[in-house]
C-alpha cells in the first residue's frame, strides 16, 4: 500500500510539472522521446520506427473494417512504435518474426491494453482497441495499446504458415504471452513508471487468445474481454460443413454453370417467412414486440409451423426445407446420438446477407472451406481427421475450464456473443460457460470473477438486420476489475434501430420489458431470468 501510494504520488507531481509546461515544450518532448525509441531492442522487440502521431478528430480514422466505421470521439497524440520480436526466416524460406504495433499516448493513464488478432492472424491491426470499447476505443481513453500479427504475414484463410514449426506455435498460443511481455516492457521504458493494470480485448480469434491468456497465463493480465472465442473450429467447422450438405442438397442448380447456388436453398420470399415466423414465435416473450428475441432460452420456433400441407407453394415450406433446417440447426450429431458440435439457435440474424452471411444461407464447409459446396459428408471420417491434428489440440481452448489462479489474482472476465452468429454457435459459449462454473464453485461463485452476455440479432463480432451491437464492455471491466462491483447489465445501441436502447444482461438472464416505460429505453427493462 506504501508503495503504490509513493507511485501515486509521484505520478500526481508529475501531472502538475506537466500541466505546467507550455503545450508546445510537452508536443517537442514527446517527439523526442518518441523518435529516440527507433533502433532499441526492449523486452525483445527491435523497434524499426517509432513517430509521434497527432490527436485525430471524430471521424477522421477507420475502427472498424468497413471505410465508414470511424472513430466517433477524438484520438490523442501518441508515440507510434513499430518492431518485430524473432525475426527469421523460415523452413520454407520466408520471413517470420512477431511483428508488434504499439501506441503510447502523451496523456496515459496507467493502462495497458493487448489486442487480439482475427482469422488466422497475419494482419498487423492498428493499435486502437476497439473491441468492446463502444464508441471510445482504449487509445481515446489514454490506454497504451498493443497489437501484432501472431508471427505471420498474409492475413485470410490460408494455414501455408503453419509449415513453419514456430509459426504455427506463435498462432497456437505463444504470441500472447511473448507479444504481451514485451509490450509492457515498451511502456515501462518510455514512460518511466510501472502500469497500473493490464487487459486483453479480442473477438473471434481475437476471444479464443483472452481465453487462452486467462486459461495457460493467468497472471498475464487484471481483465479480458472475450467475444465470440473461435475456441473450437475443428469442431465448428464440422458444423458448418453440415448444415452446408443439408442446405445444398435442396438447394436449385444454376443451369448456366451447373453447379449449386450458394445460399439457395431458400428464396427470399422463404427467409421473410421464417424470420415473420420466428418472432411471432417469439419476440413478445420478453414482453414487447419489437423485431428482437431477447428470451433465448424460451424461444420454441420449430419451422415444421410453416411446412406446406402438399409441395412447395408461396406461404410455405416443403417438407424438404423444413428437414433440411432441423439438421443444421441442430448441429452434427453422429449415427449413435453424440453431438460433436453445439446447436444453432434461430434467430433473428440468421438469413442476414453479406460478408458473412447468415447461418441459413450457409453452402461451404466454413471460411476454410475454400469454398467448395460439399453435398456429402462422412462426419466420423471428418471428425477422425481433426482429432489428428496436433496444431489444433495446442489451439483449442474449448476444454480447459479450471481457472483458479486467474480468478484467485482478482482477475475479471467478460464473454460476449451474438445469437445469430453463423461461425461459432452461442450455444457453444453458453455450453463452456455453464461448464466454467461447475469448475470454479458454481454460477454464483463465478458470477463474481466472470458474466456472460448474449446479444440478440448480432452475427459474427458485430452487425446484422435486427441488432444493438454498440455497447462499451471496456468501462464496465475496468471498473469491475478496480472496485469489485460486477456488471450487471450492459446497455447496448445500433445502427438498425436508431433512439434505441437495450440491456444486455448476464446469463441466465435476459432483458424483460417493465410494462411501462418509454419502450425505446433501456431502463423500461429489467434482467430476469
Amino acid at each position: 500500500m506504501r508503495a503504490f501510494s509513493l507511485w501515486a504520488a509521484c505520478g500526481a507531481v508529475a501531472a502538475v510539472v506537466m500541466a505546467a509546461l507550455p503545450a508546445q515544450a510537452q508536443s517537442q518532448r514527446s517527439a523526442k522521446g518518441c523518435a529516440e525509441m527507433a533502433g532499441k531492442t526492449i523486452g525483445g522487440v527491435v523497434i524499426a520506427k517509432a513517430a509521434l502521431v497527432p490527436g485525430a478528430a471524430p471521424g477522421t480514422v477507420q475502427i472498424g473494417f468497413a471505410p465508414t466505421e470511424k472513430n466517433k470521439m477524438a484520438f490523442p497524440a501518441y508515440c507510434r512504435v513499430d518492431g518485430e520480436i524473432g525475426g527469421r526466416t523460415g523452413a520454407d524460406g520466408k520471413h517470420y518474426g512477431l511483428a508488434v504495433a504499439m501506441a503510447l499516448p502523451a496523456d496515459w493513464n496507467g493502462y495497458f491494453l493487448m489486442m487480439g488478432g482475427g482469422g488466422l492472424n497475419g494482419n498487423l491491426a492498428a493499435p486502437l482497441g476497439p473491441v468492446g470499447a463502444g464508441d471510445r476505443p482504449a487509445l481515446a481513453r489514454g490506454f497504451a495499446v498493443v497489437s501484432t500479427d501472431g508471427g505471420h504475414r498474409g492475413g485470410g484463410f490460408s494455414d501455408a504458415f503453419t509449415n513453419d514449426q514456430q509459426a504455427g506455435l506463435d498462432f497456437g498460443f505463444n504470441a500472447v504471452p511473448t507479444v504481451a511481455a514485451a509490450g509492457k516492457e515498451v511502456v515501462r521504458a518510455y514512460y518511466s513508471r510501472p502500469i497500473a493494470r493490464s487487459f486483453f480485448t479480442g473477438c473471434s480469434t481475437g476471444g479464443r487468445e483472452g481465453m487462452e491468456a486467462a486459461e495457460r497465463y493467468p497472471f498475464l493480465f487484471d481483465g479480458i474481454i472475450t467475444g465470440a472465442p473461435a475456441m473450437r473450429t475443428d469442431r465448428s467447422n464440422l458444423a458448418l460443413k453440415w448444415a452446408a450438405v443439408a442446405f445444398n442438397r435442396i438447394s436449385p442448380m444454376d443451369l448456366k454453370t451447373g453447379k449449386i447456388v450458394p445460399g439457395g436453398a431458400f428464396s427470399p420470399s422463404d427467409r421473410q417467412l421464417l424470420i415473420g415466423a420466428l418472432l411471432k414465435a417469439c419476440d413478445e416473450q420478453d414482453g414487447l414486440k419489437d423485431g428482437m428475441v431477447f428470451d433465448v432460452a424460451g424461444c420454441r420456433f420449430d419451422p415444421a409451423v410453416l411446412q406446406c400441407s402438399a409441395g412447395k407453394a408461396d406461404g410455405c415450406l416443403s417438407v424438404e426445407q423444413v428437414a433440411a433446417m432441423k439438421t443444421a440447426f441442430a448441429g452434427p450429431i453422429t449415427p449413435d446420438g453424440r453431438h460433436v458440435y453445439s446447436a444453432h439457435p434461430y434467430d433473428t440474424g440468421m438469413a442476414m446477407p453479406g460478408p458473412i452471411p447468415g447461418f441459413l444461407l450457409n453452402s461451404t464447409a466454413g471460411p476454410v472451406g475454400g469454398g467448395v459446396l460439399p453435398t456429402s459428408m462422412d462426419l466420423m471420417a471428418d471428425e477422425a481427421h481433426e482429432n489428428a491434428d496436433a496444431l489444433q489440440q495446442l489451439v483449442d481452448t474449448y476444454n480447459w475450464t479450471n481457472l483458479s489462479s486467474f480468478y484467485g489474482h482478482g482477475g475479471k472476465q467478460i464473454f460476449y456473443h451474438g445469437v445469430s452468429d453463423p461461425w461459432f454457435s452461442a450455444l457453444d459459449t453458453v455450453d463452456y460457460y455453464q461448464r466454467l462454473a461447475r469448475a470454479n464453485g458454481g454460477a454464483e461463485k463465478l458470477s463474481q470473477s466472470s458474466r456472460l452476455f448474449l446479444v440478440p440479432g448480432m452475427g459474427h463480432c458485430a452487425g446484422g438486420p435486427a441488432t444493438l451491437d454498440q455497447f462499451d464492455a471496456l468501462s464496465l471491466l475496468v471498473d469491475w476489475v478496480n472496485t469489485g462491483k460486477a456488471p450487471d447489465q450492459v446497455v447496448a445501441t445500433g445502427a438498425a434501430f436508431p433512439g434505441r436502447s437495450r440491456p444486455l444482461c448476464p446469463f441466465p438472464q435476459h432483458a424483460q420489458y417493465r410494462g411501462q416505460g418509454d419502450p425505446q429505453a433501456a431502463s423500461s427493462f429489467e434482467c430476469r431470468v
